[in-house]
């Protein structure tokens, strides 16, 4: 009986030629220590002057742009310095940069995606500082909340209440909502209701009024207070009060309890009946006078 003869070839591995050349791009043998030492020293000198220069940017250009926009340009500025840095920290080790990029362009793409709203926000953020609806210091209202601006970067905008909570709100909702920039202008206008008996003569009711907004503390002198008759209430004739005052939130509150206190001693004094709603309710004792 004779038998097979069976050969075994030995297994040969094919590698993959993009993982080759990256690998081969990150050898280092035969690197010194004194070329390990000259890519630390070319790396930490490259944060030190990323972040020396970044200081003196913004210090530079604060006095000629906006805050947050000097402060975006000196953050490019500075990744930038740290990026040609690291290219001429690996230059000594013999790292080849073209492989080890087009692993990193690839890689992005994934990175990308997985980082959508990350992205999102970046860009956002970006916008924001070009726009400039607010900068720091600036008191706002974005949707429900409201405080002051204490930082914008190119991830939040950060909101400091006046409860004391710091809220960070992502670049990206704040460019879709609605900015209300209460310090912008640098004053800002209240408007109190009012309302006085029927009967009441109107004339008399509006200088009443005049006075006792513009004696409140606070109150601008210019532009004028108005004082408006706005419609005939159910209980009352209805003014409206419009007056103008520093902008703050602070000052919103404040004020605005001022001119109330001066409106209800000015009202008193003149003998103005501020009257709360009534309603006048007949009872029908008679079930046949009831509709059927």
């Amino acid at each position: 009986m004779m038998g097979v003869a069976t050969t075994y070839l030995p297994y040969v591995a094919v590698p993959d030629t993009n993982d080759e050349a990256l690998v081969d791009a990150l050898r280092t043998e035969g690197v010194t220590g004194l070329e390990w030492a000259t890519a630390a020293i070319v790396m930490v000198g490259a944060i030190l002057i990323s972040r020396l220069v970044k200081w003196l940017m913004i210090r530079a250009l604060a006095r000629r742009l906006d805050r947050a926009l000097a402060t975006l340009i000196a953050r490019v500025t500075a990744y930038a310095i740290l990026i040609v840095g690291f290219i001429y920290a690996i230059e000594p080790l013999g790292v080849r940069i073209g492989p080890i990029l087009g692993a990193l362009g690839i890689a992005g793409i994934a990175v990308a995606f997985a980082l959508k709203d990350i992205l999102e926000n970046f860009v956002a953020g970006i916008l924001l500082q070009l726009q400039r609806p607010f900068t720091y210091g600036d008191q706002v209202q974005i949707d429900a909340i409201e405080g002051s601006v204490i930082g914008v970067d190119s991830r939040f905008v950060t909101i400091r209440t006046p409860e004391g909570e710091t809220v960070f709100i992502p670049s990206a909702t704040v460019i879709k909502a609605d900015i209300n920039n209460y310090t912008q202008l640098g004053r800002r206008r209240t408007t109190v209701p009012v309302g006085v008996a029927y009967g009441t003569d109107l004339r008399r009711a509006t200088s009443v009024l005049g006075e006792a907004v513009r004696s409140a503390e606070g109150v601008l002198g210019s532009p004028e207070p108005e004082v408006l008759v706005e419609a005939f209430g159910e209980s009352s004739i209805d003014f409206v009060i419009r007056f103008w005052h520093e902008p703050t939130i602070a000052d919103f509150w404040n004020v605005r309890s001022a001119v109330a206190h001066e409106i209800d001693v000015a009202l008193k004094a003149a003998d103005i009946t501020i009257p709360f709603p009534q309603r006048s309710v007949w009872w029908m004792d008679d079930p046949a006078d009831q509709p059927s």
